[in-house]
């Protein structure tokens, strides 16, 4: 049974549209209408992300409904947007630097798994593997010290005697102004090593959580279309499925499609990963106090204290809102992200379809 985009009209598959490479893009607008797009994202999401964070850093279980409760109470609206302008600014160069690694190691690891022999689903999964692990090395480069940076502004309101009130938190002391003083603050505490606090154990955290998604994605993608496919149609005696007439999706079965994958995706990469984001964000937002010199917690001694805290349910605090957090973010991501290729494509190279 064929998936792909047929250039024929025999009306004997699901004709859904071709892929975009690489070299098919106008890249100047590609990565122009990828920024705009991406942080109007950002901002949606912005308040989920800050309520998963301050979860993960409290040392005892707090429910949504209570940390979204007291953030309301006793900082408005505004404490659910701590740190965004910081994170706006990472996030233009590095979802420059994300989709860039992206798109060029899916299609040139694409052509080769092909040329190697492999089925069409198994390159692509690989493909799509191999490109979500390389584009999340990519943009932490930029991601790690914007994490930093932002996190700890996103805690800074609940270390307030108010806010805080029956939640433990060991957050970092220093007060900041805003991203830039914190920004110089840290380099002037820790150096450069302290921007980048944590980044080990992220390239740990969104190498293999990126792959596992992207994989994911296109393996759930394939299948919902083959199951569409037989559900709607017949096989004949070569195994490929037959309709009446060529089946062509129209957009909202395509947007529905691609989301229902991103969410499947997501739900498969946040139960894997959750135990490493956890550690990673106590990595770059708790310290310890030693003979009343601050000093930055390591792993080891993270995860000593998740064990202490309740063993591996501690590793999980925030799971819910991390993934509704990556569902939401995947799925309006993956849709903005095929709908901003199309938008991209090179008019003299018009996508069959």
């Amino acid at each position: 049974m064929s998936l792909s985009a047929a250039e024929d009209d025999s009306g004997s598959e699901i004709h859904i549209p071709a892929d975009i490479d690489w070299h098919m893009l106008d890249k100047s607008k590609f990565f122009f209408l990828g920024a705009a797009l991406f942080s109007g994202l950002s901002a949606a999401l912005y308040p989920v992300v800050v309520l998963k964070t301050r979860q993960q850093v409290s040392s005892t279980q707090v429910s949504c409904f209570k940390m979204s409760f007291s953030i309301m109470r006793y900082e408005g609206l505004r404490g659910f947007y701590r740190g965004f302008g910081t994170s706006l600014m990472g996030t233009i160069p590095a979802r420059a630097l994300y989709m860039g690694a992206l798109e060029v190691t899916k299609s040139s690891v694409g052509t080769a798994t092909v040329s190697l022999g492999f089925s069409d689903t198994t390159a692509t999964a690989l493909a799509n593997a191999a490109a979500g692990l390389s584009s999340a090395m990519a943009a932490q480069l930029v991601w790690t010290p914007i994490d930093v940076v932002s996190q700890r502004l996103m805690v800074q309101g609940y270390n307030d005697s108010n806010s805080s009130k029956n939640v433990n938190l060991n957050v970092n002391f220093c007060r900041y102004r805003n991203g830039l003083d914190a920004f110089r603050k840290i380099l002037y505490a820790d150096g450069p090593k302290g921007l980048y606090r944590g980044f080990g154990i992220s390239i740990l955290t969104y190498a293999p959580s990126n792959a596992v998604w992207w994989a994911s994605y296109s393996v759930a993608h394939k299948l919902i279309w083959s199951g569409i496919g037989c559900s709607m149609g017949k096989k004949d005696e070569s195994g490929s499925i037959v309709m009446g007439s060529g089946l062509r999706p129209d957009s909202k079965a395509l947007v529905a499609v691609q989301g229902l994958s991103a969410a499947m995706a997501s739900g498969i990469s946040a139960l894997i990963t959750m135990p490493l984001d956890t550690i990673k964000t106590r990595l770059q937002v708790l310290d310890r106090e030693e003979n009343g010199v601050r000093k930055p917690l390591n792993i080891l001694q993270t995860v000593r204290n998740l064990v202490q805290e309740g063993g591996l349910a501690a590793c999980y605090r925030g799971l819910g809102p991390r993934w509704a957090s990556m569902a939401l973010s995947a799925t309006t991501m993956i849709t903005t992200y095929e709908f901003l290729k199309r938008l991209s494509t090179k008019s003299q190279e018009p996508l069959t379809s």
